[in-house]
């Protein structure tokens, strides 16, 4: 039943990138060149709903979290995605979506994302931390 669910929030996460016009190269080319404020009111809206839904699950189920200092491999991390978002005009979230509409270079993208966690992978370096499943369990009382 999770694999039911987990399909049902990705076919809406797509649809909501495609309609939003989130999956269009232009739209993001044009928030990226400072042209149009469109992809940046997303970001605003993208943030704002994750605040307030991390603050009903802290509040529902009790969780709790304690933030982390960016480390080299965050800023590491974040340069080599925004380079990429840069030359290909597209963020993970809509490769996918790119692909599916047939936009050529959403297939590129594509596969330089597969390429890059295969050679990851290769390496045979997870994380520094391996997530903990207590991070989202109950707090103690």
């Amino acid at each position: 039943m999770t694999a039911v669910k987990a399909l049902a929030i990705g076919l809406v996460f797509g649809l909501v990138l495609c309609w939003s016009g989130m999956s269009s190269p232009d739209v993001i080319r044009d928030g990226l060149l400072f042209k149009d404020s469109y992809l940046y009111f997303m970001f605003a809206s993208a943030v704002l709903t994750a605040a307030v839904g991390l603050q009903v699950l802290k509040r529902l189920r009790g969780a709790s979290w304690t933030p982390e200092r960016p480390e080299r491999r965050h800023v590491t991390g974040a340069a080599l995605f925004g380079l990429g978002w840069g030359i290909a005009n597209v963020c993970p979230g809509p490769i996918a979506t790119q692909v599916g509409m047939g936009i050529g270079w959403g297939y590129v993208t594509c596969v330089g994302a597969v390429a890059g966690v295969y050679l990851f992978l290769r390496r045979g370096q997870t994380e520094t931390e391996p997530a903990r499943d207590a991070v989202l369990a109950p707090a103690a009382s």
